[in-house]
C-alpha cells in the first residue's frame, strides 16, 4: 500500500485527473526524450470528454511551452483503453518514442509497462485492508494515526505539517476572493458572502463555507492538495479548519486527524478506486466525504471502531453518485457537493460517536461495493459529460 503523501499531492486546479496528471506525464516524456522538437498527445475516454473544461490541453501546452517545444494535441473522446478511462499517449513527431500514460485519479500517473517503485508501498502486504489494521490496532493499544507513523516514520509528519498549511492557505484565499469562476458557466462564487451571512448562522455553517471556499479555489485553477482529488478537495480542509477555528483543536491533533484521513483514502484507493472516470464521484466527493468523517469522529474522541464506522457511511451513503460535470467543469455540481459532504461528514461522526462503533457493514465491505457500483454505472455517468447533469440546459 502506498505512501499517504502519494494521496496529499500540492499542486493546482481544478482536476487531479485531467489536469495534474497530464501535466506529470508531458513533464516525464520530456524528461525521458527531450531531444525532439515537436511532439504529439492522443487523449482518450474522459480525458478527451472533458479535456478542454478541465484544462488539460493547456497544463500539457504550458509543459512543452516551457521547454520551447511544440505539441499537437489528438482528442478520440469515444475510444476507451480498456486499463484505465483516463489515457493519453505522448510521442514524438517522427514516432520513434511513444509512451501511453493512464491519469489514475488524485494527480498520479501510471506509465505503461513500468513497475512501481516499492519504495513507494511502506506497508507489509498483510495491511492492505481494513479489518487487519483494527486487528493490529486493538493488539498495540495504538490509533490509526500512530499505525501510519509506525511504517511511515516521523518524517510523514513534516510533510503533513506541510499539506495542513496549503489547505489553510486556500481556504483563507477562499474565503476573501470574488468574481466569476473560469470558464463557460459565468458561475460567480459564494463563499465569501456565505461567510458573512453564516455569522448570523450559528455553527452549522461554518465547515459548509470553508470548504465552498476551497472548492472554489480549486475551480479557479489555484493551489490545493488533492483530498483525495481536486474535485473533492474542499471537504477534508473544510471540515478541519472549523476544528481549528472554532473548537481551537490544537495544530498536532489536526495533523494526526489528517494523517488518518490519509489511510483512509488510501485504503480506498488501494483496493477501490478514487476516480470519478472510473467509478462516479461516489469515488471522489464520497471518499472525501468518509475521510472527513474520520477526521472528525477522531476529534471528538472516537474509538478506531467509531472511526471506521464513520468512514463507512461516508461512501456508503454516497454509493451510486455519478460524475457528470456541466460543460466539462469542476463547478456544477461539485463545488455544491463539496460543501454538503462537508456538513454530511459531521452527522455521519455524530453518529458513530452515539453508538460504540459496531454496525454491519464493515468499510473494507462498501469499499469493494462502491467498486463494483462504478463499474456497472454506464460511461456517460463517469466525467464524460454525456448525460445526468451535464446535460441540463441553463435555466
Amino acid at each position: 500500500m502506498e505512501s499517504i503523501r502519494e494521496l496529499y499531492r500540492i499542486g493546482h486546479g481544478p482536476s487531479s485527473s485531467h489536469t495534474m496528471g497530464p501535466r506529470s506525464a508531458a513533464e516525464h516524456l520530456l524528461q525521458q526524450a527531450p531531444s525532439f522538437d515537436r511532439y504529439e498527445v492522443s487523449l482518450y475516454g474522459s480525458l478527451a470528454s472533458t479535456g478542454k473544461g478541465h484544462l488539460t490541453d493547456t497544463a500539457i501546452r504550458e509543459v512543452f511551452a516551457a521547454q520551447q517545444k511544440e505539441v499537437e494535441i489528438f482528442w478520440y473522446p469515444d475510444e476507451e483503453d480498456p486499463a484505465h478511462p483516463n489515457t493519453l499517449v505522448i510521442k514524438s513527431q517522427d514516432g520513434s518514442v511513444s509512451q501511453a500514460y493512464y491519469s489514475v485519479g488524485g494527480g498520479k500517473i501510471v506509465i505503461a509497462g513500468e513497475e512501481e517503485d516499492p519504495s513507494s508501498h511502506p506497508y507489509p502486504k498483510e495491511y492492505t485492508k481494513m479489518r487487519p489494521i483494527l486487528e493490529y490496532c486493538s493488539r498495540e493499544g495504538i490509533q490509526l494515526w500512530e499505525f501510519v507513523l509506525e511504517f511511515e516514520g516521523e518524517e510523514i509528519l513534516s510533510y503533513m505539517e506541510e499539506v495542513w498549511t496549503v489547505m489553510e492557505e486556500a481556504v483563507q484565499r477562499g474565503l476573501h476572493a470574488e468574481g466569476v469562476l473560469p470558464g463557460g458557466l459565468k458561475l460567480a462564487r459564494k463563499a465569501s458572502r456565505y461567510y458573512t451571512k453564516a455569522k448570523n448562522m450559528g455553527e452549522v455553517a461554518w465547515p459548509l463555507c470553508y470548504a465552498l471556499a476551497v472548492s472554489e479555489e480549486n475551480a479557479a485553477g489555484s493551489k490545493i492538495v488533492t483530498a483525495p482529488t481536486c474535485g473533492a478537495s474542499g471537504v477534508l480542509p473544510g471540515v478541519l479548519h472549523y476544528f481549528a477555528s472554532h473548537e481551537k483543536i490544537a495544530r498536532s491533533k489536526i495533523i494526526r486527524a489528517l494523517i488518518t484521513a490519509g489511510l483512509i483514502g488510501t485504503l480506498v484507493k488501494t483496493n477501490g478506486s478514487i476516480s470519478g472516470a472510473e467509478v462516479g464521484c461516489q469515488g471522489e466527493v464520497g471518499v472525501a466525504c468518509a475521510m472527513a468523517g474520520a477526521a472528525a469522529t477522531q476529534l471528538w474522541g472516537g474509538t478506531i471502531h467509531q472511526i471506521e464506522y464513520a468512514a463507512e457511511m461516508g461512501i456508503e451513503h454516497h454509493l451510486g453518485l455519478t460524475c457528470d460535470p456541466m460543460l466539462g467543469l469542476v463547478q456544477i455540481p461539485c463545488i455544491e457537493r463539496n460543501a454538503l459532504a462537508a456538513m454530511r461528514s459531521l452527522d455521519h461522526a455524530t453518529y458513530a460517536l452515539l453508538g460504540d462503533g459496531r454496525h454491519k457493514v464493515s468499510f473494507d465491505s462498501v469499499v469493494d461495493v462502491m467498486m463494483e457500483t462504478g463499474q456497472a454505472l454506464p460511461s456517460l455517468y463517469r466525467e464524460t459529460s454525456k448525460g445526468g447533469l451535464a446535460m441540463v440546459k441553463e435555466s
